[in-house]
């Protein structure tokens, strides 16, 4: 096998470097000069961490308690998109008329909905009906402290428990949809030769599909399904519109007591980056190490 060549730092690289840097510059100059705008960095640290006058222990604040509920919203929103997409996609592939035709109505339907108003419909004329009706929040407010910390930590507190459940919902069904399709397609892509191979041994279709099949469709829709998780962070903004206290929302809110704008928006852009980013390089490696051993 042939070695790839190394990768060199060109003069096209550089004059990359360079634009990107000046654009940079020439942003916080016109903000300073035309704006007459004045920056105040050195107050973003006390907005994640402060130090109670009481205890004396650092608390977090809210760009930190933000930037934990996005991260808690993503991971169940992911969860519950993953369950419901999976069924979706094994209807889709292997179900009868009626299983596909759910399947593909539930899934043209959501991609062609902007998530945002799938966000605003769902609480507004789902969730405000069946989550007050349950009662969630008061049963909540009723158990123990242990109970109602552990479910703080895990989502959100019992004043917040019926937005959170709601944007979770909403957000796993718009990706759920999403997720259908990677599914569908990994199974699809398994060829016929290994059904037939699993039926010459004397395995059922059943058992076919869910020790053979299902396996391998999972393996070739694991990297797809992680980048779906990446773009799950970047939908969460979109509950700030339901008052879920999550990253964008206290940047808004921090944005409306104190008028530090860019400050702010520049910060909530940098954690979003990073987040993603972070996850995005971790992916790659891994699909890297998997692409080396097969």
């Amino acid at each position: 096998m042939l070695n790839k060549p190394a990768r060199r730092f060109t003069l096209v690289d550089l004059a990359v470097v360079m634009a990107v840097a000046a654009a940079v510059v020439f942003f916080f100059v016109r903000a300073v000069r035309v704006l007459d705008y004045q920056w105040e960095w050195e107050v973003i640290p006390g907005y994640f961490l402060f130090r109670d006058p009481v205890t004396g222990r650092l608390q977090p604040n809210m760009l930190l308690q933000g930037f934990v509920t996005t991260i808690k919203l993503s991971v169940w929103s992911m969860v519950l998109g993953f369950v419901l997409g999976t069924l979706s996609g094994i209807m889709s592939a292997k179900g009868g008329f009626l299983s596909r035709f759910i399947s593909r109505f539930y899934v043209e339907t959501v991609r062609n909905i902007p998530s945002l108003v799938l966000v605003i419909l769902f609480y507004y004329f789902v969730s405000s009906q069946f989550l007050d009706a349950l009662g969630l929040d008061i049963w909540l407010r009723s158990q123990s402290d242990t109970l109602r910390g552990m479910v703080a930590f895990l989502g959100a507190d019992s004043g917040q428990i019926n937005a959170f459940v709601s944007a979770a919902i909403a957000l796993a069904i718009y990706e759920g949809a999403y997720i259908s399709e990677i599914v569908r397609g990994g199974i699809n892509s398994i060829p016929a030769g290994q059904w037939e191979a699993a039926w010459s041994i004397g395995l059922s279709r059943s058992k076919t599909f869910r020790l053979v099949v299902l396996p391998q469709a999972f393996r070739r829709a694991a990297f797809p399904m992680a980048g779906q998780f990446i773009s799950t962070i970047k939908d969460s903004a979109i509950v700030s519109v339901i008052s879920v206290q999550e990253l964008t929302f206290q940047g808004m809110e921090l944005m409306a007591a104190t008028f530090l704008t860019f400050e702010i928006w520049i910060t909530i852009t940098l954690l979003y980056f990073v987040l993603t980013f972070s996850l995005s390089r971790s992916i790659s490696f891994f699909e890297k190490k998997m692409a080396i051993r097969q």
